[in-house]
């Protein structure tokens, strides 16, 4: 920084042509980051190369070791050392690069393992003998005779000892670990017809299993579901959407948690388009949108969703990892994820996440003190269950008892009750309601509503502000966004380039209030914005905007302030928290959240309800 030209020598610099191996260095900077990223390619050429089953292997979070073993197509002995040459491949014939149906196709990945660690490859064709090769810093040895029953085993030691200098900005064992499982389970959800095992061998010996998924049977989705199951969880799994969705030649398919089933970072969020998992803000940033009425901007939906197209209609050949894509058409990409998401969220309903009501038993259970008891008890019979209510129904005025017992008072040091029951006949078959039948209400903010399967606490307050939010948001669009003219139109400068970017969304924006036109060179003049927001930054508003459209090539900042509006004008013209409501009431709010879609959830994400099942209430008191 010091001298006035750092980059140029005081002599004048020749242009030279490095060396194979150099050449190799640098490709595998690019190619491979962290042991990770060296079992991504090893595993992506198993999958590419037909095989069933996949086992990866490693040691000092490989470091010291990565070992794939498949039980694909495998090499013959011409084929092993051209496998080593840059850019040799039999994925693609170099015609059509959009034409790509693989996940590798560059032919980098071996030449960059073997320029920078001990590569060692034992292969067989069907057919064929077994025959190995070994590259130690970029340099081959001859082709020899190995043991070896079918498909390819590459082993690679020492990654990195090439380039030492690498090795410094590694991680620690146990994180690069981390990293290691972490890419194995994103590509065994990208191909879930396939088995996978994952050890470590550190120890030396089988190792440990890490992680293993079979290979799924039945139709796709079934063997989806079922490596759902063991990568993301059995929660996940049920309490995740079914999406199927398809427009304008893209399919979209997978499982989409419920919002109640949130996550405190973006850790459970996996796209793949064509197969291939990707990391792509835009899809990303896609799936944000979605859920952003339904969520907080502290909490993260959990999703596991496929996009299928033609080859032709995205580029998967824009990012040295191959992370990201670039489609054609972005705007039908994310409209679909977008629409089908938001209509299988309203699709759900009231429903909301069972892990609420698991965590609601996990704290209610006491501390073990000693081996549980069980105590075996008959549950009563029907003609019993009468009887009983029968005889605890409060007596009405008609049929008042000559010699009613007096009220006994209270014992001294306790509070008065905080439960109300008032008597109401609720309506034919309500218990049998997903929501039943309101029997009581605690704390003035708490229904108890009875069911078929057990019991319903309703949090009154965020069910009502969500049934009153959902109202406003259908009046806004049937009605449309009231717009208020400015006096003086407020004069907002902007590059040529965000102008147009502006301009290309000017519909959308006067659909929502918001109307902006061109004023000469560099400026646009903001005529009206929506009455909502009442007095606002506009030139602040179109900032951000357009910062979004820059980013997720779409956006949802007017809408979300709009929303925001909405939610507090709903908190405020909700049943309060301490309101005594009456029986009929209360059946009421239950029957409209039943009808209203996402009633589950507050306008924050939070749960509107706990359902707790009567197996789960009688085992917290051992009568199982």
């Amino acid at each position: 920084m010091t001298s006035p030209a750092p980059n140029i020598h005081r002599d004048i610099p020749r242009i030279r042509q490095l060396d194979e191996a150099a050449i190799n260095r640098i490709a595998a900077g690019e190619v491979v980051e962290r042991p990770a990223s060296a079992v991504k390619e090893l595993v992506e050429n198993a999958i590419d190369a037909g095989a069933h089953r996949i086992e990866v292997a490693y040691a000092q979070g490989g470091k010291g070791l990565i070992r794939v073993t498949d039980d694909g197509w495998g090499m013959a002995a011409e084929d092993l050392p051209l496998a080593l040459s840059r850019h040799a491949t039999s994925k693609i014939d170099g015609s059509d690069l959009l034409d790509i149906r693989s996940f590798g196709f560059r032919g980098e990945a071996l030449p960059s393992l073997g320029a920078v660690g001990r590569l060692t490859i034992p292969s067989r064709r069907e057919g064929a003998e077994a025959v190995r090769i070994a590259v130690t810093g970029g340099a081959p040895g001859p082709v020899t005779p190995a043991a070896l029953n079918r498909g390819t085993v590459v082993e690679l030691r020492d990654l990195f000892f090439a380039t030492p200098a690498r090795l410094k900005f590694l991680r620690s064992d146990r994180a690069e670990a981390q990293a290691i499982g972490d890419v194995v389970r994103r590509l065994s959800l990208a191909e879930p017809l396939v088995g996978f095992t994952l050890r470590d061998v550190s120890d030396g010996g089988e190792g440990r299993v890490l992680f293993r998924a079979d290979a799924g049977t039945g139709d796709l989705f079934d063997a989806l579901y079922g490596r759902v199951v063991s990568v993301l969880g059995r929660d996940f799994a049920e309490n995740a959407l079914r999406i199927e969705a398809e427009r304008d030649g893209f399919a979209l398919t997978g499982f989409a948690a419920l919002p109640t089933y949130s996550r405190g970072a973006a850790v459970a969020q996996f796209f793949f388009v064509n197969g291939r998992p990707v990391r792509d803000k835009q899809l990303l940033g896609a799936l944000r949108a979605a859920y952003m009425d339904v969520l907080s901007r502290d909490r993260h939906p959990a999703a596991a969703l496929f996009i299928d197209c033609d080859p032709h209609l995205v580029d998967v050949n824009v990012h040295p990892a191959k992370a990201e894509v670039r489609f054609r058409e972005p705007g039908i990409v994310r409209g679909l994820i977008v629409s089908a998401l938001r209509h299988a969220l309203a699709g759900a309903g009231h429903r909301a996440s069972s892990t609420v009501a698991g965590a609601t038993l996990g704290a209610m259970r006491p501390e073990p003190s000693g081996p549980p008891r069980v105590y075996q008890m008959d549950r009563p019979s029907p003609r019993a269950l009468s009887m009983s209510h029968a005889a605890q129904a409060p007596a009405t005025p008609f049929e008042a008892p000559s010699q009613a017992p007096p009220e006994a008072p209270l014992a001294e040091g306790f509070a008065d009750p905080s439960a109300r029951f008032e008597a109401a006949e609720p309506a034919p078959g309500a218990e049998a309601l997903p929501l039943g039948a309101a029997r009581a209400q605690l704390h003035e903010n708490y229904i108890i509503a009875q069911t078929e399967r057990g019991m319903v606490i309703v949090d009154q307050h965020a069910a009502h502000e969500r049934l009153v939010y959902e109202r406003l948001k259908r009046q806004m669009a049937e009605r449309g966004v009231a717009a208020q003219a400015l006096l003086i139109p407020e004069i907002v400068e902007l590059s040529e380039g965000d102008i147009a970017r502006l301009m290309e969304h000017e519909a959308d924006l006067t659909r929502m209030g918001l109307t902006v036109e061109p004023f000469g060179p560099g400026a646009i003049a903001v005529r009206e914005t929506p009455a909502l927001l009442g007095e606002v930054d506009a030139g602040a508003l179109i900032r951000d905007i357009l910062d979004e459209l820059a980013d997720q090539g779409d956006s949802q900042t007017l809408q979300a302030r709009l929303d925001a509006i909405l939610s507090r004008v709903a908190c405020h013209g909700s049943i309060r928290s301490g309101r005594r409501m009456r029986a009929d009431e209360m059946n009421a709010l239950l029957r409209e959240m039943e009808a209203t879609p996402l009633s589950g959830q507050c306008n924050h994400g939070r749960p509107t309800y706990v359902e707790l099942r009567l197996s789960d209430i009688e085992r917290l008191f051992g009568r199982t």
